[in-house]
């Protein structure tokens, strides 16, 4: 039986891409280089802001001082602004009330840099008691390292067997592959669906329902 449930947050609790893209398009005009449409953020983010910086400069601006520039301006502009278009996913909020109720645990595992995925936590479940909310930490290694994975194990007290995580990227079923842990791929995120397929998980959910009863009717 399941006892703890780790959830991804950007694209798999919340669609956090509008005001990623804002964010990053306001640096990128601050440094002076071109911009992108939303759309193109969803394949740019997942694996921790530096690297959606990398990706979202020039091919031949992918300096460290450039990203080191993009990353003071994204920053200091998502710190308030990174409320303004995310949402909770359909379903998200009483799915996560729903497991609590039924006794629980509850984590968070992100790539998202610590201080923003605290802050979007807090803002958007501030009644969901989670027993971990981890993101990405100075000197730790972002997934697909299982390390995240391995420090919300430890702080829970819960075995990877009795752990199941949730996600909406390759990356997600990458972590979940490398600390052995069950997985459930969502489609309704980033990712295109084909992605998830080709990491074979061992389920998909197109709904947070979906998830539910993967949990719960086990």
């Amino acid at each position: 039986m399941k006892k703890l449930v780790i959830f991804d947050l950007d694209g798999t609790l919340l669609n956090t891409i509008a005001d990623l893209a804002a964010a990053t398009n306001f640096a990128l005009g601050q440094c002076h280089f071109p911009t992108h449409n939303t759309d193109e953020y969803r394949f740019f983010v997942g694996n921790g802001i530096n690297k959606l910086f990398e990706r979202a400069l020039p091919e031949n601006a992918r300096t460290e001082a450039h990203i080191a520039a993009i990353r003071h301006y994204f920053l200091t502009y998502y710190a308030v602004h990174n409320c303004d278009l995310t949402r909770p996913y359909d379903g998200i909020p009483e799915l996560l009330a729903h497991l609590q109720a039924c006794g629980l645990k509850l984590a968070v595992a992100s790539n998202k840099y610590q201080a923003g995925t605290e802050q979007l936590v807090a803002h958007f479940f501030p009644d969901i008691q989670f027993d971990a909310v981890l993101g990405q930490r100075d000197n730790v290694p972002t997934k697909p390292d299982p390390t995240i994975v391995h420090d919300i194990l430890a702080a829970t007290g819960c075995t990877a067997d009795e752990t199941l995580y949730v996600g909406d990227s390759g990356t997600d079923m990458m972590t979940a592959r490398n600390a052995g842990i069950e997985a459930v791929g969502v489609t309704w995120g980033f990712r295109p669906r084909a992605e998830l397929e080709a990491l074979a998980p061992a389920h998909l959910a197109d709904n947070a329902d979906e998830i539910k009863k993967i949990i719960v009717n086990r």
